[in-house]
């Protein structure tokens, strides 16, 4: 008798304390995909800080190529406004796959303005540009590292989500999956081409 009572009141306390550790532990996880996020906001943020000087010091070479810089412009502010849209509820579907493409149209941009440059021996001279180039690759990779970061941890978030009997709290407290940051196709998935060399 005395077992049977302490087993009617262990088990449901048993399970209220396992409860409990799935919970923090998604919140956890969460919280990991979301300080990822941030980390892949302050590298987008330096790229996007960046350009203005790039397209400032390409305007006095380049000035029949007005259209390419409008391009750049255009394409930083999209992608300035869908940054700070993902920053707001990182991991959401819609936004993950606005940044995406703005991210990838500013990639395309930049590396068509790159191009041109190219073609401008003065440009390619120019010190500045150098060293613009060589931040806007600097940045490009711990924008990759940081992407990289961003999508182990939802990745590790959306299964701890699916996994039984975590799923059960997931869906209790309504845990949603998280969206990976990819770029749309693999041409995007190359750096713009910097060679000034």
């Amino acid at each position: 008798m005395v077992y049977a009572i302490f087993a009617l009141i262990a088990l449901p306390m048993l399970a209220v304390v396992i409860g409990f550790a799935f919970y923090n532990r998604l919140i956890a996880l969460r919280n990991a995909y979301k300080n990822a996020f941030a980390q892949i906001d302050v590298q987008l943020k330096r790229r996007h800080d960046l350009i203005p000087n790039i397209v400032e010091t390409a305007k006095g070479y380049i000035q029949h190529e007005r259209g390419t810089l409008e391009v750049v412009t255009a394409a930083r502010g999209a992608a300035i406004n869908a940054a700070q849209a993902a920053a707001a509820a990182p991991g959401e579907t819609a936004v993950m796959t606005q940044l995406s493409n703005a991210e990838s149209n500013l990639t395309g941009a930049l590396g068509r303005l790159i191009a041109i440059a190219e073609a401008y021996p003065d440009l390619k001279a120019n010190q500045v540009m150098l060293q613009l180039m060589e931040e806007l690759t600097t940045t490009e990779n711990r924008v990759g590292l940081a992407r990289q970061a961003y999508n182990d941890s939802v990745m590790f978030y959306n299964t701890a989500i699916q996994k039984v009997p975590a799923n059960i709290v997931a869906n209790w407290y309504h845990f949603t999956p998280a969206e990976f940051f990819q770029l749309d196709n693999s041409t995007d998935r190359q750096l713009p081409p910097v060679s000034f060399s």
